[in-house]
């Protein structure tokens, strides 16, 4: 189960290394953070096996009444976690403050949304480390932890500053102890695809904002004043996903989708079909849309290699199960698969 879980896809960072628009340092960035995650990736990876033998083997877990929640400053350096930051939510970093305050959001949200204890389900402390690296142009969850990298503040700002990134990478660590999905394929593009999902729906309901008031943008705060220069508003548009003004644009169909296909671009249908199907419903993303797509994920154990259209078809049973009587419900959900193909 191969999880290269960062915020910025690989293609992405090559094709701004590339870009002689920016200056020879802003290239040199973007070169040095894909040397670096050539390296987390094998990391990643051994954490995720790690998770999938632990599984077989454990007994009941020990669970915590509440998780609790770290905060590490690596000081531009590369050695995680770094140095414990003692009272982070009251140190005078702004960063470490804000990462603290919202990483304690995503943990709410998990809890009182989907009755969740944590990303493990039994109280898992949540370790976040900042200030990871010399302008690194990323976020990344390593099956253990979150890192979050300052940016080099004209393509990209922290990457912390965005509540959606956060979410979104904290939920692969909830993908690692339920599905865990492999990271290629269709599995890979749904690994993809939820994590933007509930980064998306976590995002909203921090905002209290109804499905329509959302604009279902990933990653609009982390771009920095050349991206916008440029006209890239953000990472992913999920209600639109091949939109110019996405700096990652994914495609629109399951027909597009192709074997050994960067998971941020096959997770482009599942994503327009969640909004879809969750615009069509209306009110809240995280009520019954939410609590469809989290009971697909948590409800049936592992499927490292499951396929888009089982796990869509999934949803129309879940659907079923937990809201039998929604029979407009149930037309969404199944319409709005069929927008993308399945």
């Amino acid at each position: 189960m191969c999880c290269m879980c960062q915020i910025v896809p690989e293609r992405v960072l090559k094709r701004l290394a590339a870009d002689r628009k920016f200056s020879a340092e802003q290239r040199k960035n973007f070169a040095d953070t894909i040397k670096i995650d050539t390296q987390l990736r094998r990391l990643r990876t051994q954490a995720a096996r790690l998770t999938r033998v632990a599984g077989l083997m454990a007994e009941a877990p020990t669970v915590a009444p509440a998780p609790a929640i770290t905060v590490y400053d690596c000081n531009h350096g590369q050695t995680l976690p770094g140095a414990q930051i003692l009272n982070p939510a009251t140190s005078t970093d702004p960063t470490a403050r804000h990462v603290f305050s919202e990483t304690k959001s995503v943990e709410a949200f998990y809890a009182q949304v989907f009755g969740r204890n944590s990303i493990d389900n039994a109280g898992m402390t949540m370790i976040s480390s900042i200030h990871y690296g010399v302008r690194y142009n990323n976020a990344f969850w390593n099956g253990s932890q979150m890192t979050y990298g300052d940016g080099d503040g004209s393509i990209f700002l922290d990457f912390s500053n965005a509540n959606d990134v956060i979410g979104h990478e904290l939920t692969h660590g909830v993908t690692q102890y339920s599905l865990q999905l492999n990271y290629t394929n269709d599995a890979g593009g749904l690994n993809e695809s939820l994590s933007d999902c509930f980064g998306s729906m976590f995002r909203q309901w921090e905002a209290n904002q109804t499905v329509k008031q959302a604009d279902w943008l990933i990653g609009k705060d982390i771009m920095g004043p050349s991206a916008i220069e440029s006209g890239y508003s953000c990472l992913r548009d999920m209600a639109d996903p091949d939109a110019k003004h996405c700096l990652a644009p994914q495609p629109t169909k399951y027909s597009q989708v192709r074997p050994g296909m960067d998971p941020h671009l096959s997770s482009g249908p599942p994503n327009l079909a969640f909004c879809t199907i969750a615009k069509a419903v209306g009110g809240n993303s995280w009520d019954e849309v939410g609590q469809i797509w989290y009971r697909s994920m948590t409800g049936f154990g592992p499927a490292p290699n499951l396929k888009m259209s089982a796990f869509a078809d999934r949803t129309r049973a879940v659907a079923a199960e937990l809201y039998p009587n929604n029979t407009a419900l149930a037309r969404a959900v199944d319409a709005g698969w069929k927008k993308v193909g399945l």
